[in-house]
């Protein structure tokens, strides 16, 4: 008979981990809105008077970071007046970064006395909450803070694959439900790339929807074509989904707001057209070499992951490097059908025309944009 398998030791929660609440991450709203959140979680609003302790942490310099970490100690040392729960929020910290200011000797040694009084254990009627959107999780402070805290991590989502633009769409449809408003077929997929990743701009742009749409709760895709004022990035996204789709007129007034907008335009090139002519072209290629299955990403990627791996050696590869990037590919091979493999090839030859242009040459660059849309789309 096997002997029985011992159960795994749990290990013992850090000193002060309960009463230590780290917020962090690249979205600054949800960075604000979980810390605040669990503030309030943690104290009434008519507690809040005496047990509340809130310390801005923008500091100018390392003196000043110095300073603001020397007031929160004081804080975290000090009782509330008249005993029971306390509060201490460190709210918005900005020298835990890669700046001067954070690589300072001045606020490495500041910081570490705070670790040390979190790692000792903070007071069982004491809170402690921090808030930061920009972190060197490099840095010892961070890595130790881990282990002491309930840390929170609300980074921007990485729409570039299929899970990330899964994970957002989600989130905006929780934004969506808190003013009673939902979406219609594609406008949600619409909404999300116009509006991006960030959080403040989908509440801004929700916000919006919200008062035009009235009494109406049902946000349709003329609506979000109406409404939603594109990022940069939605503009991009727009103008690789008007090129996929051989809409000449859409792209010309595209780039022609991105250079309203004072965007480079080796950007404009680099950032939109290369990498959407790039998909087409690998994508139609991968179409005539294995005809994937497209009506499912699973299907696709199977079907893909069958060719000799140096065929898929010059695809797409996730930036963890733990494997392909299929979902470009996979969004630009419907698109593909409208192009010849000549075409995209040439297509590709008339970008790096372009690109050469653009460094080397005099010309307009609206008038570059222009004459290569044209070459790409102008002859169907």
């Amino acid at each position: 008979m096997p002997a029985k398998k011992s159960a795994p030791k749990k290990e013992k929660p850090p000193a002060g981990n309960g009463n230590v609440s780290v917020f962090i991450g690249t979205d600054d709203l949800r960075v604000k809105e979980a810390a605040q959140a669990r503030c309030q979680q943690l104290i009434s609003p008519e507690d809040a008077e005496f047990g509340l302790e809130i310390i801005e942490g923008a500091a100018d310099n390392s003196d000043h970071a110095q300073r603001i970490v020397d007031n929160t100690l004081e804080a975290l040392r000090t009782y509330p007046f008249f005993g029971g729960q306390k509060v201490v929020w460190l709210r918005g910290a900005t020298f835990l970064a890669d700046t001067i200011t954070g690589r300072s000797e001045t606020t490495q040694e500041a910081l570490a006395s705070l670790l040390a009084f979190l790692e000792a254990g903070v007071p069982p009627d004491v809170h402690f909450i921090l808030s930061a959107c920009e972190v060197d999780k490099r840095r010892s402070f961070f890595l130790t803070l881990k282990k002491v805290a309930q840390l929170h991590i609300f980074d921007l989502i990485d729409i570039s694959r299929k899970e990330g633009v899964i994970e957002l769409e989600k989130l905006i449809i929780e934004f969506a439900r808190e003013l009673e408003l939902t979406f219609e077929g594609e406008a949600l997929h619409q909404f999300t790339m116009l509006a991006g990743e960030d959080s403040r701009q989908i509440r801004n742009e929700l916000a919006k929807l919200d008062l035009y749409l009235g009494d109406s709760r049902l946000i349709r895709l003329d609506d979000v074509r109406a409404i939603v004022s594109p990022t940069k990035e939605g503009v991009i996204f727009s103008l690789g989904n008007a090129l996929g789709r051989r809409r000449l007129d859409d792209c010309l007034q595209l780039v022609d707001r991105l250079i309203a907008q004072k965007e480079a335009p080796i950007a404009i090139l680099l950032a939109a057209i290369v990498p959407k002519v790039r998909n087409l072209f690998q994508a139609k290629a991968l179409e005539e070499r294995c005809h994937p299955n497209l009506t499912s990403y699973p299907a696709y990627t199977s079907a893909i992951s069958k060719l000799p791996e140096n065929e898929r050696a010059h695809l797409p590869q996730k930036k963890d490097g733990s494997g392909l990037n299929l979902y470009p590919l996979y969004l630009s091979a419907q698109e593909a059908k409208n192009f010849s493999i000549a075409e995209l090839r040439l297509a590709l030859a008339e970008c790096l025309k372009a690109n050469r242009r653009l460094v080397t040459g005099s010309l307009d660059p609206t008038i570059v944009f222009n004459q290569l849309l044209i070459s790409i789309l102008g002859h169907h």
